[in-house]
């Protein structure tokens, strides 16, 4: 098996696989040691660290261009409004969107996703109606639905797991009958379950419901085209892929958004107001009310640029080896005192390794790890539904990225058995 960046460097990277000491050391972050050990960072998952390629970019365009945009006729603004355009085209080309108007910039994946519950749901959803969800949801793509249909009153249905945490889609044409929506995270946040998007979009489709996907734990790991997916609507976050906090992405159908109603009023979402009412922007302004995240959006395009160099599809295989390697080694090393949640085969799940251990807590486990300079998250991972079917309170997650090595995995070994060990006197 090819090494996943070992830190000893045994190997070289060849053409297809991601030079990962290369990749670190653009990371300023991994630079420092609490607690005089080198930093593990396992919660990308939560949020990835910055490359200083994107930090810079923010930095110079407040220090060099900074100004507010589609408004001022100077040449800062004009030279700002082209920054966040371009940020805005590089965004499509990532994802597979032939039209940059199609991407909507919002705060967060979790603003997208309401943004879709409240305007196309809003005027689409009524009480004979199905939604469709999974019951690996994070409760960004739960909440919003529960909060319609406690106005709407329509029907929420589950897409069932199987053993692994896999998707069971032998009763879904059953569960589509009479939906008008199905929301499906494109990777489990938890499991770290692939969906199988195409083929759900295509049974939807059939049964005439549009397809809303959460990709927050897609994009920024695996090659994605959303009009191959053949998506209705997906939502997904900058901070997770190398980007800036405080910006996320709702690409939609074209037809779709010219069809729904902004979402927020004020700023740029106009195209004339008067006493009598107003008239919206067009798509993609017309649900970006306000100032938008300027500096966020070109610190994203920054990122993009930057994913782009590594190659997307170099970052799915680091990805899966290290995922392969780890959970190998904790299967291993542990036996049945831990059980790692979801899918055996690597190639059906993403660099998400969520495990519980016996007798030990899970905040207890993240605790210990802290001290041996290991980052972890532990809890429901916004994610409970998912934690009662896994009966659960909350599992330790260990989540893999660009900067990661075979080496902070077995700092992530050495830490558990450290807990283990500390727990058993």
């Amino acid at each position: 098996m090819a090494r996943a960046g070992r830190m000893s460097g045994v190997t070289s990277p060849g053409p297809d696989t991601l030079d990962v000491l290369t990749t670190r050391a653009h990371f300023p972050i991994l630079c420092r040691e609490p607690q005089d050990t080198r930093l593990v960072f396992l919660d990308s998952a939560a949020s990835s660290q910055k490359p200083r390629c994107v930090l810079d970019a923010m930095q110079r365009f407040y220090e060099t261009s900074y100004a507010n945009v589609h408004r001022g006729v100077y040449r800062i603004a004009e030279e700002a409004t082209r920054s966040m355009e371009d940020a805005r085209a590089a965004v499509a080309r990532f994802i597979g969107a032939s039209d940059p108007s199609s991407v909507v910039f919002t705060k967060n994946a979790t603003e997208s996703l309401n943004l879709v519950a409240q305007t196309w749901g809003r005027r689409n959803l009524e009480a004979s109606d199905a939604v469709v969800l999974t019951l690996m949801e994070h409760h960004s793509n739960i909440v919003p639905w529960h909060q319609l249909r406690e106005e709407k009153g329509f029907e929420l249905r589950w897409i069932p797991l199987d053993d692994e945490g896999r998707l069971d889609l032998a009763d879904l044409d059953a569960l589509l009958d009479g939906a008008k929506l199905v929301g499906i995270t494109a990777m489990s946040n938890v499991l770290g379950t692939i969906t199988p998007v195409t083929e759900i979009a295509r049974r939807a489709h059939d049964a005439g419901a549009i397809v809303v996907v959460d990709a927050c734990q897609y994009v920024p790991h695996l090659p994605t085209d959303v009009e191959a997916w053949g998506a209705d609507f997906v939502a997904f976050s900058g901070h997770k892929m190398c980007g800036p906090s405080g910006i996320g992405v709702l690409w939609g159908r074209r037809e779709l958004l010219e069809e729904i109603p902004p979402f927020l009023g004020g700023g740029e979402m106009i195209s004339d107001v008067s006493l009598d009412g107003f008239t919206p922007n067009e798509v993609p302004w017309k649900f970006e009310a306000g100032t938008p995240p300027i500096a966020e959006a070109v610190g994203l395009g920054a990122a993009v640029q930057f994913l782009e160099s590594l190659g997307m599809s170099r970052v799915r295989e680091h990805e899966k080896l290290l995922t392969a390697y780890a959970m190998d080694l904790l299967n291993a090393r542990f036996g049945d005192d831990l059980v790692i949640h979801g899918p055996r085969d690597p190639e059906q799940r993403g660099g998400v390794v969520s495990f519980t251990i016996r007798g030990v807590h899970p905040h207890d486990v993240a605790q210990i790890l802290d001290q041996e300079g290991v980052c972890v998250r532990a809890g429901h991972h916004c994610a409970k539904p998912l934690m009662r079917i896994l009966g659960v309170p909350a599992t330790t997650r260990a989540s893999f990225y660009v900067y990661n090595t075979e080496e902070d995995v077995d700092a992530l070994a050495r830490a558990i058995a450290r807990a283990i060990d500390f727990f058993a006197t």
